[in-house]
């Protein structure tokens, strides 16, 4: 079994990539849903893993990247909420399903 060191660096620096392209959009007022598509295909083609990077686990990393540095980030904390559907928008799978409406766990 190979194991990559740089793993865990290489997906910080994509969340990172990924923050910086949501918060920037955001602030020069483009919509939620536009900075995310833009953010996460860079998060999706730039992650080294074998499998592909859920919408969840996308928005955590940009939260994460924002969380750590704050002041890399001006005025990006009122939009993260937008990533887990604050403002009512479906983030891909990140919107848990109601308990009637039944999903493909591998659709992403």
């Amino acid at each position: 079994m190979l194991i990559n060191p740089n793993v865990h660096a290489s997906t910080k620096n994509t969340g990172e990539k990924g923050a910086q392209i949501y918060c920037f959009m955001r602030s020069s007022g483009n919509e939620h849903e536009v900075s995310w598509n833009a953010s996460y295909a860079v998060i999706k083609r730039q992650t080294n893993n074998l499998f592909k990077t859920s919408p969840k686990h996308a928005a955590v990393m940009i939260i994460e990247a924002v969380v750590a540095n704050p002041s890399n980030y001006e005025n990006c904390g009122s939009y993260l909420g937008d990533l887990f559907g604050a403002s009512q928008e479906k983030l891909g799978d990140a919107v848990a399903p109601s308990k009637g409406e039944i999903k493909n766990r591998y659709s992403y």
